[in-house]
């Protein structure tokens, strides 16, 4: 009975009422969870006013940090893990959809420098960041809905000029194209997205890639660069 109800409560949480949990899980993981959980919603519940809007549950795990606040938009039960980084400073701020996840010390960094300020960051319903993603969305990073993403995966949607030799490097400005994940992606551990680039709906990226042109939908790809392996078949 105890276990019934504590499924239930981590179904809400979820805000999936077609969440399913292993029934080899003891209950005393499951109170841990909500332990952790409550914490969490907690310190969403006391950094809430300050944010632009959020539409539900906000859980914030210890040491998130939030820069710009007001430019920083959340559906419904979204869940910042420990040691994430947040600046929404940008022309568009940072959107984050209903029940998305942003893994321990990601960072989402949306304007480099202040002399160009960037163009934010939007990710859909039903999608996660892993730990330890840096997104840099100051040429505008925009993710789907049910797009998984894995560990240490890194979007660099700027890059710098260097075509002269007879000026440094840093002074030659920089160029931005923005970067598109469209739905139902999935991008492995340690993937590498360079600016300009549009990942197709249904497309699979292997682990360590390196994404330096568009990728089909339902394209399977893989290497550094990336080149297509593969297609997804229906069915």
């Amino acid at each position: 009975m105890i276990r019934q109800i504590l499924q239930q409560v981590i179904r809400k949480l979820k805000s999936d009422p077609h969440y399913t949990i292993d029934p080899a899980v003891p209950t005393t993981a499951l109170i841990t969870v909500l332990k952790e959980r409550g914490f969490a919603y907690l310190r969403g519940m006391f950094r809430k006013p300050f944010l632009a809007d959020s539409q539900g549950a906000f859980f914030a795990g210890r040491r998130v940090q939030i820069l710009n606040s007001r430019l920083l938009h959340l559906g419904s039960s979204v869940t910042l893990e420990d040691d994430v980084k947040i600046d929404a400073l940008s022309r568009h701020g940072a959107h984050i959809g209903n029940n998305v996840s942003i893994g321990r010390f990601s960072v989402i960094e949306c304007t480099g420098v202040l002399r160009h300020l960037g163009e934010g960051f939007w990710i859909g319903d039903n999608s996660n960041l892993g730990d330890y993603n840096f997104v840099g969305a100051a040429g505008g990073v925009r993710i789907g809905s049910h797009v998984l993403i894995g560990q240490s995966v890194r979007f660099h949607s700027e890059n710098h000029v260097f075509d002269r030799t007879d000026q440094l490097i840093q002074e030659q400005g920089v160029t931005n194209e923005g970067i598109v994940v469209e739905d139902d992606v999935w991008l492995g551990s340690g993937v590498v997205v360079l600016d300009g680039v549009t990942i197709g709906r249904g497309a699979v990226v292997a682990a360590g890639s390196v994404v330096t042109k568009d990728v089909p939908p339902y394209a399977v790809v893989g290497g550094a660069p990336a080149r297509i392996l593969k297609f997804r078949e229906a069915g």
